[in-house]
């Protein structure tokens, strides 16, 4: 990966499911969680994306929005949202602009699970690289409850 810890995340717009354009100015001023899976409703990413869910009013408490991010169309972000209620957007990068911006590696079509803590003035404070999907919401939060005790 090109970018690590203390750099600036790259400026970017993608298409949100429901259609509007999110991009580098609407996370400034709060930290976010912007995290890459690979696929839609495929196994992992549905666990991961139902921890989010399930977790958001802790992560709401701390002010911190998530952005979720594949490779997939606004379409398919759509019906994988309808089916599990998820609380958050999913932003189509069905272009790899940012995936190649960020140097995520794409297997096979699709980029490969890595999240980035940013800071309100989209610094990136943390990066997972490696995630477990049904444990990476809490590691998460624990990071997140660490900062706002310093």
């Amino acid at each position: 990966m090109d970018i690590k810890e203390g750099d600036v995340f790259p400026n970017f717009s993608l298409e949100s499911d429901s259609g509007t354009e999110v991009s580098l100015d609407n996370l400034k001023g709060s930290v976010s969680v912007v995290y890459f899976y690979p696929k839609d409703d495929t196994p992992g990413c549905t666990k991961e994306a139902c921890s989010f869910r399930d977790n958001i009013d802790k992560f709401n408490e701390l002010d911190t929005p998530i952005y979720g991010i594949s490779v997939d169309s606004p379409d398919s972000h759509r019906k994988f949202k309808a089916k599990y209620n998820l609380n958050f957007p999913l932003l189509s990068d069905y272009e790899k602009i940012l995936v190649k911006k960020l140097g995520i590696k794409s297997l096979s079509g699709v980029a490969e699970r890595v999240t980035f803590v940013l800071d309100k003035d989209s610094k990136i404070l943390k990066v997972y690289p490696h995630v477990s999907p049904d444990k990476h919401s809490d590691e998460l939060l624990s990071f997140l409850y660490g900062l706002k005790s310093k």
